[in-house]
């Protein structure tokens, strides 16, 4: 059984969140199936999927409602709770660059992690909810709406699969991890040429295209693939793109880090996870990040892994 002792802010209990969390995710769920099938979305939100494309990617109003959906929902269930809450979509108004938000506890929240998958009607978009402690994880939550999986992470305590009756399904990561035997999950719109050339400089027996880095890990802890590798180009992933898929990996005995071992940072007044960050099942976790820093020494010399 696990164990119930997870540090939490002051009156807030491991099973009250969880309870609380899971008619919030599958209320998100069918807010955004409902807007990829150009159905009326539940809980009144306006039909019309409009798209604003500025910025640094698309945002849609199912973005937008979803947002609204989790805000509303963590406030009108924790109205006193101790934390913060950020968003993606709320981020420009609330930090300051630079400057870590001043909170012991912090929702980062995305509430569509892969739009573009989502407006492109893949399938491969999620919903992040990561709750972190100065500036690590302690609980992350992955939403997969069109699989009906709502994967669960308590840092130090374990990582499930819930589905929408509650039924649970344990992680399965692969056995894979000799090399040449690994298989790489990797992203479908962000690669270039140093990617690439990373890719083929690792040990792998192949390679998978999918969308959101919560896909991604999905994959990992369904053991579909072994490893994910994020490198920064032009642009860089952000906290909400990292936290709640790092949590859930970290708590099912993986690992998620920069390729010269140092611990992805929360809350540190920089949402950039720059540099080239290694998510795997763990047991191959310290040749990769040698391999992957030495290969990466010649391909982009100078580059901060």
């Amino acid at each position: 059984m696990m164990p119930t002792a997870m540090n939490l802010p002051a009156g807030i209990s491991q099973d009250s969140l969880l309870e609380a969390l899971r008619p919030l995710c599958w209320g998100a769920a069918d807010i955004l199936r409902a807007y990829a099938r150009g159905e009326q979305p539940p809980h009144g939100f306006s039909r019309a999927l409009s798209v604003d494309h500025g910025g640094e990617g698309p945002v849609s109003a199912a973005d937008l409602a979803v947002n609204q959906w989790l805000l509303e929902g963590l406030h009108a269930a924790f109205p006193d709770a101790g934390w913060t809450l950020l968003s993606e979509e709320t981020a420009k108004e609330q930090l300051t660059e630079g400057e870590p938000l001043p909170a012991e506890w912090l929702w980062i929240l995305d509430p569509l992690d892969g739009t573009k998958d989502f407006l492109q009607g893949t399938g491969q978009y999620a919903v992040h909810l990561a709750l972190v402690q100065g500036q690590r994880p302690v609980l992350g939550v992955v939403l997969l709406p069109e699989a009906d999986e709502l994967w669960f992470g308590l840092v130090g305590y374990g990582s499930w699969c819930e589905d929408r009756i509650g039924q649970r399904s344990p992680v399965r990561f692969s056995d894979r991890s000799a090399e040449g035997e690994l298989i790489m999950v990797a992203s479908r719109s962000h690669r270039d040429d140093r990617l690439e050339r990373l890719i083929a400089a690792l040990p792998l027996s192949g390679s998978k295209a999918v969308g959101s880095v919560g896909c991604k890990v999905a994959t990992i802890l369904r053991g579909e693939t072994d490893l994910y590798i994020s490198l920064s180009g032009k642009s860089a992933p952000k906290d909400w793109d990292m936290a709640a898929p790092e949590a859930v990996l970290l708590a099912a005995g993986g690992a998620f880090t920069h390729a010269d071992g140092r611990p992805l940072s929360y809350n540190n007044g920089d949402v950039r996870q720059a540099g080239c960050l290694i998510a795997s099942h763990g047991k191959a976790h310290a040749a990769l990040e040698k391999r992957a820093t030495r290969a990466m020494g010649e391909i982009d010399p100078g580059f901060q892994v």
